[in-house]
């Protein structure tokens, strides 16, 4: 029975069980706890200087209320960037190209940005919506405009993380198939697309690492807007 190359997003499942939630622990057990030692060795070292670096990074736009924010959003990126790239090994499930997760991601981050620039700035956090010096009679149209533009923000984060890594895995696909089929009938056209699909692969692992830096990238913006 031939199947479908959409047939690698379905959830796995194990008698009747879904194993998304497996999937989605699995990044936090793969990391290296610290030692209760005054002196780490270098995979810890390596792992404590790459957040450092990235949490002065992200914080460098953001005023100084918005830093409460660096361990929750670090988590994030670490967590995202974990799935994208355990979901480009052979035989694995990729819980970021499931809309409803990365959805389940955004709306909850995005709704918790404008909530606390209703709370802590509601003139400034409404004023978004009516740039300053417009004509009154495109008044009401702008309202409408920038409202609808506003609550497109988490959708626009969810496609875009599913969209990416999607179209990757099924280009990679199809390109996999494409090498397995011409194997027989012209092995020098398969080693070319053998070499084509290991610069995909590589493209790929860069897609996944900057898709998950996107998204918490974007967070942050918003999250600048409203502090």
């Amino acid at each position: 029975m031939a199947l479908s190359f959409f047939d690698q997003f379905a959830s796995p499942s194990y008698m009747g069980i879904p194993l998304m939630a497996v999937a989605l622990t699995l990044p936090w057990v793969l990391f290296p706890k610290p030692a209760s030692h005054w002196v780490n060795n270098r995979v810890l070292t390596l792992q404590a200087w790459f957040i450092n670096r990235f949490t002065q990074q992200l914080l460098l736009p953001l005023n100084f209320p918005g830093h409460k924010w660096a361990a929750l959003l670090t988590s994030l990126m670490i967590f995202l960037l974990t799935l994208n790239m355990l979901g480009l090994l052979p035989y694995t499930f990729t819980p970021t190209t499931q809309l409803s997760l990365n959805m389940g991601l955004a709306v909850p981050f995005w709704l918790a940005t404008v909530l606390i620039g209703l709370r802590n700035q509601p003139t400034a956090a409404l004023g978004h919506l009516l740039p300053e010096g417009t004509p009154g009679p495109l008044i009401p149209v702008l309202i409408i405009i920038e409202t609808i533009s506003l609550f497109i923000r988490p959708v626009a984060l969810g496609v875009r993380l599913t969209a990416n890594l999607t179209a990757g895995h099924l280009l990679i696909q199809l390109i996999a198939t494409a090498a397995f089929v011409m194997a027989s009938a012209a092995p020098t056209v398969s080693i070319l697309i053998g070499v084509v699909l290991f610069l995909l692969t590589l493209l790929e692992v860069a897609v996944a690492m900057i898709q998950a830096y996107v998204f918490v990238l974007l967070l942050s913006l918003y999250l600048q807007e409203n502090v």
